[in-house]
């Protein structure tokens, strides 16, 4: 039977996204996953870091929620499911059909407001990725914005509120996400967490030095607390450019990554996702419809199915039980 292919992380187009139930021009839409195999995707509403006032925050606020809402219809299409739990998943998987997830990317969408985190949960949002590129009032982003006044860290990591936000996404249910956060931002965020936390579109500085990777000490906390890293499909995250040469990787460059982590901290600490229509797209894996390249090169070297299923959907899906089980 073939495993359960979940991708983490794909950024839709807003506004006026396209009837994602035909062929488009965006790197996913239900042909293309169901021409590559791909049973489930977390589609996401993501907000640009802005001014940190009444105003912005309230715009993004507004923006998070016609979003998630949109792609919760995504579910109403036929042969979908909008699905917001691991059973829910699983069952949509076993009856044939492709299943719609959300989450929430850019806690700038939070403002100061603890209880956006609780409607987003009941949204079915899945995560929340803390930062983007720029620091916001939870946290510090790997990439500040000096354009917006950011200066290299403003936080020390979490500020008093990120970590007030920590604690009530464990409360409802809601993955810590740390794809985006400065590396003291994550390793609070994994210290203080009463569950496993997610990166869930990164790769390593191990193979490649981009702010935007994690380091084996980043990788050592993620397993010491049951978590899991994600590799994406960013070319500069996996390889570095000549100078002045844009950025290019291959599905080989996905899985030495994959392979580095799990080395480092063991196959049940690591994923794999796209972030497609967000900077995500490798030769060998250029939309959903090439997703049967990466257990390719996996089986290619050597790893079998269980190991492939667990890579795809089965370690993420061990974290979001756990992040359910602690809710409450």
């Amino acid at each position: 039977m073939n495993p359960l292919i979940l991708d983490t992380h794909i950024d839709i187009r807003w506004p006026e996204p396209p009837d994602w139930t035909t062929h488009t021009r965006q790197l996913v839409d239900l042909p293309k996953m169901q021409a590559g195999g791909m049973s489930a995707a977390v589609f996401i509403a993501y907000v640009q870091q802005g001014k940190r006032d009444a105003a912005g925050h309230a715009q993004a606020a507004d923006r998070a929620m016609a979003m998630l809402a949109h792609i919760r219809a995504r579910g109403d299409a036929p042969g979908t499911r909008f699905c917001a739990t691991p059973d829910a998943l699983e069952a949509c998987f076993a009856a044939g059909e492709t299943a719609v997830l959300s989450a929430v990317e850019n806690g700038y969408a939070m403002g100061l407001e603890l209880a956006r985190i609780d409607a987003w949960r009941r949204l079915g949002a899945i995560y929340l990725t803390v930062t983007h590129d720029g620091h916001n009032a939870l946290a510090d982003s790997a990439r500040p914005k000096p354009a917006l006044g950011d200066s290299v860290a403003e936080h020390g990591g979490l500020s008093a509120l990120g970590e007030a936000a920590v604690a009530e996404m464990n409360r409802v249910g809601l993955m810590v996400d740390c794809a985006h956060v400065s590396k003291a931002g994550m390793l609070r965020a994994a210290a203080m967490s009463r569950v496993p936390i997610a990166v869930t579109h990164t790769a390593c500085t191990a193979l490649c030095p981009h702010p935007r990777g994690i380091d084996d000490e980043q990788l050592d906390a993620i397993r010491a607390v049951g978590g899991i890293a994600q590799i994406t499909a960013v070319p500069a995250f996996l390889r570095t450019p000549p100078q002045g040469q844009p950025a290019q990787a291959s599905v080989a460059d996905i899985v030495d990554h994959m392979e580095h982590a799990i080395r480092r901290i063991g196959l049940e600490h690591v994923g794999v996702s796209s972030d497609f229509d967000g900077g995500g797209a490798v030769q060998g894996w250029k939309d959903a419809s090439e997703t049967p390249a990466i257990a390719a090169e996996l089986a290619r070297r050597g790893y079998g199915a269980r190991e492939i299923g667990l890579l795809w959907s089965g370690n993420f899906l061990r974290v979001w039980r756990a992040v359910l089980a602690g809710a409450g």
